[in-house]
């Protein structure tokens, strides 16, 4: 098979008619994000859920849009949380029975969604309330770019063996995203190392692989000086979501980096069946790539006309009463059931709030026609 850029091998391997996506049994068979995680991912979700319907006066219906939704797992445990919460006061309607919830997926409808979520392939126009995204940015299709004697060129993929070749040159409009957002000089030229046996693609030296959600940075195949992942795609793609947005909040979870702290040598990987692979585009694995996210967030600020919020998930949850804090020790004596499951919820939490795992996610609010900083405050 050919060698073809990047983004249309990864946009085929994840999103083809036998996408990763698409055909396979599910993104939690193969990895763990927030929401496989832990319900108090969702508790917290759903408490920015109620503090952003009552900012905007409890509208009918109030949308709750996921984008990358799995098989609705967050949807489903926000529905199950709003049947059963209590109604504010100045409610008038139980914010069970004004929620519209509306998955964005291209895979398959699962057959046991209950039937007052909604299946679609693109976001809705025209959304009052919450737009999510939970670690989708991280699989939207993007390039990969080399430098070279005669300057930036794609970085091109054979789909069935992952072998890459240099391509042809940047396009001016990618040229000028890395070059706003990923500053890299081009290396001065060294003489050629002699051959070597070794792959194409680094392997792994042991073959139990590495753990789940490491999301590490183990490409390391690009020459000195550093591959280069051109993230104008998600850029598009969040300016187009949040662009759906009549008046809420759009709200994406990802790892990333900043422009101060780019990754040398790109971040593009693999899972399957938990555990990080080789990045062969060829649909039988996860393609994921960190985000940029002040770049991400410049697109949907100048779409929406107005700042966002970027905080840790540390910050957001503990902001939004995720609490990891161990219950006391006295409660094991008196109620020694209680003691345990306070202790796991515990440490639940402790999982999601860890600086060096997913508490060092990102959480990027774009707010429209709302104020964030009354949401996220303790």
């Amino acid at each position: 098979m050919n060698a073809i850029r990047w983004r249309y091998a990864m946009d085929a391997a994840l999103y083809g008619p036998r996408g990763f996506f698409v055909s396979g049994s599910g993104p939690a068979d193969h990895f763990r994000t927030s929401v496989h995680a832990s319900p108090a991912f969702t508790a917290a979700v759903f408490r920015l859920v109620s503090r952003l319907d009552a900012a905007l006066g409890f509208p009918t219906p109030f949308d709750v849009v996921d984008v990358g939704a799995g098989r609705g797992e967050l949807l489903r445990a926000l529905a199950a949380l709003a049947h059963g919460s209590a109604t504010p006061g100045a409610a008038a309607t139980p914010l069970a029975h004004r929620l519209r919830l509306t998955a964005v997926e291209p895979a398959p409808r699962p057959a046991d969604l209950p039937p007052d979520i909604a299946w679609t392939t693109e976001p809705p126009a025209g959304i009052t309330g919450l737009l999510t995204a939970t670690e989708w940015l991280d699989n939207v299709p993007l390039d990969v770019a080399v430098p070279t004697g005669t300057g930036w060129r794609y970085h091109l993929v054979d789909p069935s063996t992952g072998e890459e070749t240099p391509g042809p040159p940047l396009t001016p409009e990618d040229l000028t995203w890395l070059t706003t957002w990923h500053p890299t000089p081009i290396p001065t030229p060294t003489p050629a190392a002699p051959p070597t046996t070794a792959p194409v693609i680094k392997r792994f030296a042991s073959t139990e692989g590495l753990e789940p959600d490491a999301n590490l940075l183990i490409t390391g195949r690009g020459e000195r000086g550093g591959r280069v992942e051109v993230g104008r795609s998600r850029d598009e793609a969040w300016g187009r979501a949040v662009g759906r947005l009549r008046q809420g909040v759009a709200l994406a979870v990802d790892y990333g980096h900043l422009r101060e702290r780019r990754p040398v040598d790109g971040t593009l990987t693999g899972y399957r069946n938990g555990r990080q692979v080789p990045p062969v585009p060829d649909g039988s694995c996860d393609i994921t790539a960190h985000v940029a996210m002040d770049s991400v967030a410049a697109t949907g600020a100048q779409v929406a006309g107005c700042a966002y919020t970027l905080v840790s998930q540390r910050e957001a949850l503990l902001a939004l009463g995720a609490d990891g804090g161990r219950p006391a020790l006295s409660l094991a004596g008196s109620d020694p059931a209680g003691y345990v499951r306070a202790l796991a919820a515990a440490s639940a939490v402790a999982e999601l709030t860890d600086p060096a795992g997913l508490g060092g996610h990102h959480w990027l609010l774009q707010p429209v026609g709302v104020a964030v900083d009354a949401l996220m405050a303790r």
